[in-house]
């Protein structure tokens, strides 16, 4: 077991927040998560004028609580191993994302947020945003003993800061500019399921590091990843699935690429552009 060691627009925020579905929040909530990314492509309300006002509680400092350590915890391993392969694996230096926590609501250089949108990277400012009563809602939802799920879902957001040190999501970002909305999603689940495939690589590479994923935990991490595919969240709210409006790919394209992660160790297998 895994212990507590160590679409899109894209340049507003890069969200998880399709897990929200499977924690029995009302699916309006996705709906209007995803318009507010939308409308920095143009036009509707800006992610402010969406946002409901109501109190803002952010912590900066070391987390007090034990989920909150655990997620400190994982990012800071996300960190030791990055810092390490990136270098060797693409040049790049490694710079931290710091990560923001926080309770209802709160407001980044991407503009504000809702805690039922998930946990989220907002490129404009390279932070990572969550308030840790979602780990807790996922962990009533799930069950017990998903350390290695939840450090997946971490470890996804983690992946879009690669994909912003690389360079991709500004790349992206203009291309949705130009484009209509079902090839803007179609970029979106590209993105995603990069994110996906990076955080195989980090718990790849965690593991050879430390030895501490069995494969009960890839089996948590894979089980989760089937329930926060699109098709299978479309199903579940409105018992069929449109597969233009995906924006974070299908239960089996988020299990094959985070497959592809762990098991090859290395960014250049997680380039969904090429495929």
């Amino acid at each position: 077991m895994m212990g507590g060691a160590g679409h899109l627009g894209l340049g507003t925020m890069v969200v998880l927040g399709v897990i929200a579905y499977a924690l029995g929040i009302d699916p309006r909530i996705l709906i209007g998560g995803a318009e507010m990314l939308n409308n920095f492509r143009g036009g509707g309300q800006t992610v402010e004028e969406q946002a409901p006002r109501q109190q803002t509680t952010r912590q900066t400092g070391a987390p007090s609580d034990q989920m909150g350590q655990f997620v400190a915890a994982i990012v800071g391993m996300n960190e030791d191993v990055w810092s390490d392969i990136l270098p060797k694996q693409k040049n790049i230096r490694f710079t931290p994302a710091p990560l923001v926590m926080f309770s209802g609501a709160t407001r980044s250089a991407c503009g504000a947020a809702q805690s039922a949108m998930g946990p989220f990277y907002c490129p404009l400012d390279k932070k990572i945003y969550l308030d840790t009563s979602f780990f807790r809602d996922m962990k009533q939802k799930f069950g017990g003993g998903g350390d290695f799920a939840y450090a997946y879902v971490i470890s996804h957001e983690m992946g879009h800061h690669i994909e912003n040190l690389l360079g991709i999501l500004p790349k992206v970002q203009r291309a949705q500019q130009e484009s209509g909305r079902a090839d803007a999603n179609a970029l979106s689940v590209r993105v995603e399921l990069m994110a996906d495939c990076l955080a195989g690589v980090w718990a790849a590479n965690a593991n050879a590091k430390w030895r501490n994923i069995d494969p009960d935990d890839i089996q948590k991490a894979v089980a989760t990843a089937q329930a926060i595919g699109d098709d299978r969240l479309q199903k579940a709210s409105r018992g069929y699935a449109v597969p233009d409006s995906f924006t974070h790919g299908s239960s089996a394209q988020r299990v094959q690429w985070l497959q592809r992660g762990m098991q090859s160790g290395q960014v250049d297998s997680c380039n969904t552009f090429s495929r």
